[in-house]
């Protein structure tokens, strides 16, 4: 095999490939037995028909098409891998030449993964805010175990912040219900404004059985720019009554006998979920940084595949929306370049163990079991892309070990407290899961299918 890769650009090479007929002997021999193997010809058994019969019957183009279907993609391989380059998606490839019984041509044209110096990304320095945990942070959350406690009793006046609501509420745009918006009996507090704009406004001085219709303009989706009315009808109004701050409520509550163990247990749950979200902030911010220590040429037709990609799932929008879209697709795609280089020079792998935790991670964001996760990602082919992420995660993980983080007011950060193998990684794991569920939320909240969807997200936070 005679093989040349010439580049194109920095991100992009042209394979050019000659196949003499000599190597190509275990493909000729395959194809006539797959054909033999499909055939049914009178006077021979299937899989038995003779070469020269397949010949006569199909065409000797019949095989050549056989022989090239099976020896380009692995001659494409052997070529990428003497040529030390890393393609990116599938090549664009065409047959330019078959002479039959002596070479099979083509060439492929694909995009690879740029080359570009690695920066110095052992002993970044950044900054984070503070890790005290006060005593008003331990009060709010007293407040919300109380509440969680709380009774309700339903008084006959108009709904006020606070009071939590049964509701009903139906939607039209342009004179036509929107069945996926519609509730019945919704439990509602008024104050949180989390299910539709203006919802609060509407029922606010409401009385049971009383209704009221407002607008909401949806930015995103399948009514993005459309006026819905909306209609809410109050079925009761309720009174949340709190229960007494007290050692019976730490006992209800919680498995100690007493408020002030109760809080130091409160106490010791902020301040590591607070290093946790500081071992996140640094992640970020270290990322940020190498992000920034360096120029990777990017690979355009990949970035305007995953922008229209993104427009074909999410719906048009405009052209300050594409641009951000875009942005974030090189940034992703900078960062997963960088990321595999430094797991390449720290011999990052991946074991079994690290590969189930992200299954786990990752599987109730797409409301799916870890073992049927698991299996779509076998089905789509996509367990490759699982490993190349849990690989990138450890080398972050690597780069964000050796960092000096500090807090703004000078003092040391310590993430190894998170874990006692020091595994920062597997430490911030359940912070970072939470960090990006709730990303995906907000997306999905801006960009969904129609207002139901708002309606859907929203009710999930209430």
């Amino acid at each position: 095999m005679k093989s040349d890769v010439e580049k194109l650009s920095d991100t992009r090479v042209k394979v050019t490939v000659d196949l003499p007929f000599d190597d190509l002997g275990d493909q000729i021999e395959a194809a006539y037995s797959r054909i033999a193997g499909q055939v049914q010809i009178p006077g021979f058994r299937k899989g038995k028909v003779p070469r020269q019969i397949i010949d006569q019957r199909l065409g000797r183009g019949a095989v050549l098409e056989e022989v090239v279907n099976s020896a380009v993609p692995a001659a494409y391989d052997e070529a990428i891998t003497a040529a030390k380059v890393v393609p990116l998606g599938q090549p664009q490839v065409e047959v330019t030449d078959i002479v039959d019984g002596e070479k099979i041509a083509f060439t492929a044209e694909v995009d690879i993964r740029p080359d570009f110096e690695l920066p110095d990304y052992k002993g970044l320095a950044v900054q984070v805010e503070p890790l005290a945990v006060t005593d008003e942070d331990v009060d709010e959350q007293v407040e919300l175990l109380a509440k969680r406690f709380g009774s309700y009793s339903e008084v006959e006046r108009s709904a006020a912040e606070g009071d939590v609501l049964l509701i009903d509420l139906s939607a039209t745009a342009d004179g036509n219900e929107i069945e996926e918006l519609a509730q019945q009996a919704m439990s509602y507090e008024v104050g949180e404004d989390g299910v539709v704009p203006g919802l609060d406004e509407a029922v606010t001085g409401l009385n049971a059985d009383e209704s009221a219709t407002f607008v909401f303009t949806p930015e995103f989706g399948e009514y993005a720019g459309t006026p819905i009315d909306v209609t809410v009808k109050v079925g009761a109004v309720r009174e949340r009554i709190m229960p007494e701050i007290d050692d019976e409520l730490a006992m209800m509550a919680s498995e100690f006998d007493t408020l002030d163990e109760l809080r130091d247990d409160l106490r010791a749950r902020l301040e590591r979920g607070r290093l946790m979200e500081r071992g996140q902030e640094a992640r970020e911010l270290v990322n940020e940084q190498l992000l920034d220590s360096v120029e990777i040429p990017l690979p355009e037709g990949i970035i305007t595949a995953e922008v229209d990609q993104h427009f074909e799932n999410h719906g048009d929008s405009d052209e300050g929306h594409r641009a951000e879209v875009e942005n974030d697709a090189r940034k992703a795609l900078k960062s997963q370049f960088l990321l595999d280089r430094i797991a390449e020079v720290e011999d990052v792998s991946v074991g079994e163990a690290e590969l189930s935790q992200w299954l786990m991670m990752q599987a109730p964001r797409y409301g799916m079991s870890p073992d049927q996760f698991a299996q779509a990602l076998v089905e789509a082919d996509q367990v490759p892309m699982a490993v190349a992420e849990v690989r990138r995660g450890k080398a972050l993980a690597v780069v964000l070990e050796s960092a000096v983080i500090t807090d703004t007011d000078g003092n040391p950060i310590d993430l190894s407290q998170l874990n006692p193998s020091s595994d920062i990684e597997a430490a911030l794991a359940e912070a970072m899961a939470a960090a990006e569920g709730e990303a995906e939320d907000a997306e999905a909240a801006d960009e969904a299918e129609g207002a139901a969807e708002v309606v859907a997200e929203e009710s999930d936070k209430a």
